[in-house]
């Protein structure tokens, strides 16, 4: 078996490294989508890096080969696009060398796409954002037996739950997702955990997060938020709901 095993882990070394080379030979005639089949390479480099880094086994096995055919079905996918851009900048350099007036009216109508593919694009992302509604906050007591209870008295809460439901779309990427909540007392005061993360061009600091596994279907998720002695006073608190660095919902609520 450990023969088999390691067999399978030699042909999935070979098949990565060939990936890696038909990549390579891609990079260097195709000016026009370097950067996609450059990131591409690298996932290639760092899977194939783990590959040698661990010993073969039946669940290391057959998760690389699952992902081996991910990054096939990638490379098919670019390989294509790649083709066809390169073959629609031929036939455009083509047009371009007719005439002046056919020179002006390409470079308009490559203006045109761009600033087309580019609001697309911006659509996209907008439409595949993840978003939250029915979302509910109150003040929480954990019993002994783990049980659960409301209430709107600040004297006898003892933590901040909130609850939400994460919307179903079909554009959104399916996987764990962080969602992160802010809870700000009435003396604007974040209560909780107050611990920051960082992002791209943000930090966030929060009181409390939870991380879920999204199947494009409609999920009903809550945060626990402790708190610590004093935090929970009466007045109106603020709820913030972030997914990263989006706040994609907010609430308030009452205790008294």
């Amino acid at each position: 078996n450990k023969a088999i095993l390691q067999q399978e882990k030699d042909l999935i070394e070979s098949e990565l490294g060939e990936l890696i080379t038909k990549y390579d030979n891609a990079i260097a005639l195709n000016e026009v989508m370097d950067d996609h089949l450059l990131k591409a390479k690298e996932r290639i480099v760092v899977l194939l890096d783990s590959v040698k880094d661990n010993d073969a086994n039946l669940a290391l096995i057959s998760r690389y080969r699952r992902e081996v055919g991910k990054l096939k079905k990638e490379r098919d996918r670019l390989f294509k696009l790649a083709d066809s851009l390169t073959a629609a900048n031929t036939q455009l350099a083509t047009d371009l060398d007719s005439t002046s007036t056919a020179l002006n009216q390409t470079i308009i109508l490559s203006d045109s796409l761009q600033t087309q593919n580019s609001k697309l694009a911006d659509i996209v992302e907008r439409g595949s954002a993840l978003t939250a509604s029915n979302i509910k906050a109150e003040g929480v007591r954990v019993r002994n037996s783990g049980k659960i209870s409301g209430s709107t008295k600040a004297s006898r809460a003892e933590k901040v739950r909130v609850c939400f439901t994460l919307s179903p779309n079909k554009l959104t990427e399916k996987g764990d997702k962080d969602l992160f909540v802010q809870v700000i007392n009435p003396q604007n005061n974040l209560i909780g955990d107050k611990i920051s993360v960082n992002f791209d061009d943000a930090v966030l600091t929060y009181s409390g997060r939870n991380k879920v596994y999204y199947e494009n279907e409609a999920l009903d998720v809550c945060v626990l938020v402790d708190a610590a002695e004093g935090e929970l006073v009466k007045g109106n608190y603020v709820v913030n709901l972030f997914s990263g660095p989006k706040m994609i919902s907010n609430t308030q609520f009452e205790l008294r």
